[in-house]
């Protein structure tokens, strides 16, 4: 047998950029796609065959707000171990790539997280691409479940972790009122992919950390000041900015259905992005889990500390594109672009990540007609869900 066989997947309803196809396959050969093809295409009798069985073929879903999955919190123990049993949660759902992510902590502990993502991408743990740390750069009044003991100004030691050479894209949330904007541009300089989010900014704070280089909002609409009238705020600022991007929890509870058709509306096409949020109870049979010392339990895909307070979701990616179809009306190719295409161009990996073509990394995300996952791919490997 060869070390890298043709694979044909076969019998398929492939999702291309206006929707799905049939009649075609999707060769592989190892890591890769080689090409899209019509169904007899002289080179299928040449290759295995793997019969999707009439699903539906979407690209592999990319998460970039991933705090934990499978009973795992990635704050708990920033190791490879815990990335690989998160990331392992995760591709049943049909995420195929993610940013874990590492919230408001101490500074060792975010320096730690920094290196186990670089130790798990250079030891191949499939799924992790690069790492999202949120916090602890943020604004008191809103800091949401996050540790307000913990928050601070990045100093000089915590730049230079954060810029210096990483195996992977780092994002990192920051609130603009709170980091001056010279630190936000010697951020986005060296590469750091800086988002908004957990701020109390104005319009016009917003407006002038867009200039110094942010170029998105984390979880729009949730922790930051709203849009009105007369003040438009940070969400004012996301909607009338046409070049950055917005992550959107598509859950039914963080934000009104109604809402997110607003700013997908207000967006250039392409700059929303489906996001989770996901907590450890996601591909967890335990819907509790301890965070800041306080227990939170997931009731109704709803994770809320004893008070009320919103601690991440439950929500896992092939949940998002379902609830981004049922829920807001989308067809089904855009909320499969902004699950896979639209956030391998916000963290720099359009050109080998996100979308069913040739040359591209081999991730796929089988679903049926429920947009349930049967299958996932990544990186030419199967992994069955059934």
């Amino acid at each position: 047998m060869p070390v890298n066989p043709l694979l044909a997947l076969v019998n398929g309803r492939v999702l291309g950029d206006h929707g799905p196809r049939e009649g075609l396959a999707v060769l592989v050969r190892g890591k890769r796609i080689v090409a899209i093809v019509a169904h007899d295409d002289a080179r299928i009798a040449e290759a295995q065959k793997h019969d999707l069985r009439g699903n539906l073929l979407l690209p592999g879903f990319i998460d970039v707000q991933v705090n934990g999955g499978g009973g795992l919190l990635f704050n708990d123990a920033p190791t490879v171990d815990t990335l690989r049993g998160i990331a392992a949660a995760h591709r049943q759902f049909g995420t195929t790539g993610m940013l874990p992510t590492f919230i408001t902590d101490t500074a060792e502990k975010m320096h730690a997280a920094l290196q186990a993502v670089d130790d798990a991408i250079e030891q191949r743990v499939p799924g992790i691409l690069g790492i999202h740390v949120e916090g602890p750069f943020l604004a008191n009044a809103r800091k949401g479940i996050h540790n307000a003991d913990l928050f601070r100004l990045p100093d000089d030691s915590d730049v230079e972790a954060l810029i210096a050479p990483h195996k992977g894209p780092v994002m990192l949330t920051l609130a603009p009122d709170q980091v001056p904007l010279p630190v936000i541009a010697r951020l986005t300089s060296a590469g750091v992919i800086v988002v908004a989010g957990h701020t109390a900014a104005d319009y016009t704070a917003t407006r002038a950390a867009l200039d110094a280089g942010v170029c998105g909002f984390t979880h729009l609409y949730n922790a930051m000041t709203p849009l009105t009238g007369r003040d438009p705020g940070v969400v004012g600022a996301a909607l009338d900015d046409p070049h950055s991007w917005c992550g959107l929890i598509v859950d039914g509870h963080h934000v009104h259905p109604a809402t997110l058709r607003v700013a997908i509306a207000a967006k250039a096409r392409g700059k929303c992005v489906l996001v989770t949020d996901a907590m450890p109870p996601v591909g967890s049979d335990r819907p509790d889990y301890v965070l800041n010392g306080q227990t939170i339990i997931m009731r109704d895909g709803i994770c809320q500390n004893e008070a009320g307070v919103l601690a991440g979701s439950g929500l896992d990616m092939a949940g998002a594109v379902r609830n981004a179809v049922q829920m807001l009306g989308l067809p089904l190719a855009e909320a499969s672009r902004m699950a896979s295409s639209y956030p391998a161009a916000w963290i720099g990996l359009q050109h080998t990540h996100g979308r069913i073509a040739a040359g591209y990394q081999a991730d796929f995300a089988i679903m049926d007609d429920t947009l349930t996952v049967q299958e996932t791919w990544l990186a030419g490997v199967p992994y069955s869900m059934v």
